[in-house]
């Protein structure tokens, strides 16, 4: 295979992005879109191969049903489309839980405070708390819930765009990250690769991109081709 040319694209308020009073995946897949076009036009080509992670993937599926002339391919890893897989229980189940957890984020609660009871509350280490972490943990806290995502999954199948889906086994995982958050993105993964026509790689681990990078990587080189 050739060289690749790969385009990182951070959500605003992460990284060295501007920021944004209130994170929002419709606007994120905007971003996405003027930044295909802009890959489009300085490379020529018809299409890029588009891949997204997590909440990432929910923009980049949106982006994706838009403009469809700019996408060569989609690879979602571990994508958080839980409203595409709402009839699975386990899916059901975690949106039922969120809902009841609305309104959102109790006022005081620092970014901290939130990085921690978010991992150490499901039984992983809590990471270092960087100032570019915490920031990235300060917009998710205001951000549009993911469960308000309608995915366009007829768009996408209407597109026939070739579809790769990677998602973890998590079968190491802490029991509490692995049933209220693993079992359901599994769900998610299955269902989307199935109702897009798709195909689903499980990789060892529970963060596919970082635990088994060499797998992942390889898997997208050969889906590119």
């Amino acid at each position: 295979m050739a060289a690749v040319h790969v385009t990182v694209w951070d959500d605003r308020d992460r990284r060295d992005s501007p920021d944004t009073p209130r994170s929002d995946f419709e606007v994120d897949a905007e971003d996405i879109v003027a930044v295909l076009g802009d890959e489009v036009r300085a490379v020529g080509v018809g299409g890029v191969h588009l891949v997204g992670h997590g909440s990432g993937a929910v923009a980049a599926l949106v982006a994706a049903a838009r403009r469809p002339d700019l996408v060569r391919s989609l690879a979602l890893v571990q994508p958080s489309a839980f409203t595409a897989a709402a009839h699975h229980p386990v899916v059901a189940g975690l949106l039922d839980r969120v809902r009841d957890g609305a309104p959102g984020v109790p006022d005081g609660v620092t970014a901290e405070q939130y990085l921690r009871a978010s991992t150490e509350g499901l039984g992983t280490a809590m990471p270092e708390p960087t100032p570019r972490r915490l920031r990235a943990v300060a917009t998710s806290m205001r951000e549009r819930p993911v469960r308000e995502a309608e995915i366009p999954l007829a768009a996408i199948r209407g597109a026939a765009l070739p579809i790769l889906v990677i998602c973890g086994t998590w079968e190491h995982a802490p029991a509490r990250y692995r049933e209220h958050v693993g079992l359901p993105l599994m769900a998610v993964a299955e269902s989307l690769a199935d109702s897009l026509g798709g195909r689903l790689l499980r990789v060892p681990g529970y963060y596919p991109h970082t635990q088994a990078p060499t797998a992942v990587n390889a898997a997208l080189r050969e889906f590119w081709g």
